[in-house]
């Protein structure tokens, strides 16, 4: 492939789902490392969700699951990278690179299966807030979902980017994505609102493709359904894949 837009056909189509598959062997064969990734989650439910006041809508927990469901998306997709980086230490990465496999597969597969722990902990959440008044919304839960799959698809890429730019230097893999990370979830009214923030912690919100991924997710977790806002983060979900599949691409064949 000669350019930076693939075309979808039915070899792409299989050699994305092998590469899906191959990297999902790993999540299955351990299930507890999906739960593992959950304790931090489970901690800030415990300890931040009894300090919120009701909003009015419900529980505190309505308005805050969403974004522990968003934060550890940003997380995990995040991590992408780091399994690459060990496959560049084992040589593993570069016998993909000589296979028949596409380069496109090889980024979209990784990609696309961080939807699957996603969806695995966005349920193990759900499970344990419905007991203590948090409403279960299905519908809107699901559109949320999509939205947050296009997001940690884009994440991912970009982790995956960044991987293959740190080629020998893990700690550089590891600053870029700790200094990212939490300036992203905090900027984005993840853990407490932003309603009272001063103007230019405001400003440097609303640049955040994050913000408006949580503000749309929020009011479909509550069942609710305003189009201006679900609107918003779609959008946001959409930039942000289509930047991370660009970015990761070009870093592929850059590295080839």
């Amino acid at each position: 492939m000669s350019t930076l837009t693939p075309t979808l056909t039915p070899t792409l189509v299989t050699d994305t789902w092998n590469v899906m598959t191959r990297e999902l062997k790993p999540v299955f064969r351990e299930p507890a490392s999906v739960l593992f990734a959950m304790v931090q989650p489970l901690v800030f439910l415990a300890l931040f969700a009894p300090l919120l006041p009701d909003t009015g809508d419900g529980s505190a927990l309505q308005w805050f699951v969403p974004g522990i469901v968003a934060m550890t998306t940003l997380m995990g997709a995040s991590f992408t990278g780091a399994n690459l980086l060990q496959e560049m230490v084992t040589g593993s990465h570069e016998r993909l690179l000589v296979s028949p496999l596409s380069r496109t597969s090889l980024l979209v597969g990784r990609a696309l299966k961080e939807i699957v722990p996603m969806l695995m902990q966005t349920a193990i959440i759900i499970a344990v807030c419905t007991p203590f008044s948090f409403d279960l919304h299905l519908g809107g839960v699901l559109l949320a979902m999509v939205i947050m799959a296009a997001f940690s698809v884009g994440i991912g890429a970009l982790s995956f980017a960044l991987a293959l730019v740190s080629r020998g230097q893990d700690w550089l893999f590891w600053t870029v994505q700790q200094t990212l990370v939490f300036p992203l979830l905090l900027l984005a009214g993840v853990l407490l609102p932003l309603d009272g923030a001063p103007g230019w912690l405001r400003f440097l919100s609303d640049l955040n493709p994050l913000t408006y991924v949580v503000e749309a997710v929020r009011p479909l977790f509550a069942g609710s359904y305003p189009l201006d806002t679900i609107g918003a983060g779609l959008l946001a979900s959409a930039l942000v894949a289509a930047l991370g599949l660009a970015v990761g691409l070009r870093a592929m064949r850059a590295s080839s």
